[in-house]
């Protein structure tokens, strides 16, 4: 197929086909995970993963069986960092790995020493990050006596009914 252009005075023919080999050749650069917490999502897959002795397509024909399929080409991007993970996959790579959501988030420590990125919150100390993501405590810290209500309101916002700590011992009320 040619396709005739004006150019001022001349025509000028180009080759679609020509032109379209060389706009489908160029390689397009591969996406990658930068986030603090999409890495780790990333790494943590992979270590779980490899843990269990499973390879990708181990791990893809449990999610399959799971109703959320994941080639385990996809598998082994989100391992890499190449492919985001969103909360159906988090969930899902969870419970097919046998862990729950917070084990792939952050980092496999919890020493109050070592400190976590997490996106959104920035540094923290690994312990609180866990803390914080199994739904124990809030991330910011509460000082003694607590004159903000942090934890409170933590508790109120983050918990249902019947998985908030009690604050204050029965009959003391």
């Amino acid at each position: 197929m040619t396709v005739t252009v004006a150019d001022d005075v001349k025509p000028l023919k180009v080759s679609l086909s020509r032109k379209l080999t060389a706009m489908t050749a160029a390689s397009r650069p591969r996406p990658q995970v930068t986030d603090a917490t999409g890495r780790q999502v990333a790494a943590n897959v992979r270590r779980i993963r490899e843990a269990r002795g499973w390879s990708t397509y181990d791990l893809a024909r449990v999610l399959e069986s799971a109703g959320r399929p994941i080639a385990p080409s996809a598998i082994a991007k989100v391992e890499r960092a190449e492919r985001r993970v969103d909360a159906g996959d988090l969930t899902a790579l969870a419970a097919a790995l046998k862990v729950n959501p917070s084990a792939l988030l952050l980092p496999f420590t919890d020493s109050p020493a070592e400190v976590v990125e997490i996106t959104g919150v920035g540094t923290v100390g690994a312990d609180a990050a866990w803390d914080w993501l199994d739904g124990e405590m809030p991330i910011e810290r509460v000082v003694p006596g607590d004159p903000e209500a942090i934890l409170m309101q933590f508790q109120v916002y983050a918990r249902p009914p019947g998985r908030r700590v009690q604050l204050v011992p029965p009959g003391d009320d």
